[in-house]
């Protein structure tokens, strides 16, 4: 038996390392929520449900999938990773960033619809001008509902002063 090998176990492959990352990505997310929930006020109520309750059992939640992580990885019966496209990446990103340049210049429906173009894009939508018309619609009606229903207001361009008058 060579020193270092047991019998029965395959050696962690490319991706068992890539889980031990994933693994204490999900355990430090976890310790974080915990942390912050320490600090809230624990007054359940009658209920005797705290606002502290809930982010306790979504770390421990997320504590349980980083053991579990651990343990695929030690196993080695993890897939392997696809190969990766960076293109409709880019194109997300992309539409994330003339979002953020653009929201306060033309406003929440024209800007989102360019996110939901470029977004569709990345997912195979051709032709590009039937996303964006898709995303005008959806965008018209999520900023009809916040400011009409709900009275809160998104960032308004031209469009919706003309629509909504806001």
């Amino acid at each position: 038996m060579s020193q270092g090998s047991f019998p029965g176990r395959r050696p962690p492959t490319r991706s068992g390392g890539a889980a031990f990352i994933i693994a204490a990505g999900l355990a430090g997310i976890a310790a974080l929520i915990l942390v912050d929930a320490a600090g809230l006020k624990q007054d359940g109520g009658y209920a005797g449900v705290g606002p502290g309750d809930v982010p306790r059992i979504i770390a421990y939640g997320l504590l349980v999938l980083a053991v579990l992580t651990v343990i695929s990885g030690l196993k080695g019966d993890l897939p392997k990773p696809p190969r990766q496209a960076p293109a409709p990446v880019l194109w997300i990103l992309g539409g994330l960033g003339l979002q953020l340049v653009l929201l306060h210049v033309v406003g929440f429906v024209i800007s989102g619809a360019i996110l939901f173009a470029m977004t569709a894009r990345a997912f195979g939508q051709r032709p590009l001008w039937k996303a964006v018309a898709v995303g005008l619609v959806l965008a018209l009606v999520i900023y009809g509902i916040f400011d009409q229903l709900l009275q809160l207001n998104l960032p308004a361009g031209p469009l919706e002063r003309l629509i909504f008058r806001g």
